[in-house]
């Protein structure tokens, strides 16, 4: 082995580690809009297209939103660059935790380990639905 080698090798192994560092750090998202309920229905058929969608929550900031589907809740909501979605018994909306305008859902799942949601005046927590699942007929 050569010193050459040796050299080309250790500068190529620290340029690819700083490159990998520098995208770590900048965590550069691609602009998403805000969610309205056409977009929602979209991501969330996209996301469960075996599922059977009732009345959709969306977020106060328009970054999540929740869907009925039987005595499921389909939840999608912006992490990085694209959506995230789970699925729960609609039971656990129940059991979020509802602090400074955020209800936060745990999953206990290692790739996304828990949803905030934000909540308003607009937007309050848990999710009346079984009225708007009346009206749209579902």
């Amino acid at each position: 082995m050569t010193w050459a080698f040796v050299i080309q090798t250790t500068v190529s192994a620290l340029a690819i580690l700083g490159l990998v560092a520098l995208a770590g750090w900048a965590r550069i998202a691609a602009p998403r809009p805000p969610l309205d309920a056409a977009a929602a229905r979209a991501v969330l058929a996209e996301e469960f297209p075996d599922s059977r969608i009732g009345a959709v929550w969306i977020a106060a900031d328009g970054r999540a939103a929740v869907a009925r589907a039987g005595e499921e809740a389909l939840i999608v909501w912006l992490r990085g660059d694209d959506y995230v979605a789970r699925q729960a018994p609609w039971s656990a909306l129940a059991t979020a935790q509802v602090s400074a305008g955020t209800a936060r859902l745990a999953f206990h799942d290692v790739a996304a380990p828990a949803a905030r949601l934000a909540v308003g005046a607009l937007a309050p927590w848990p999710p009346a639905l079984e009225a708007l699942t009346l009206e749209a007929g579902a």
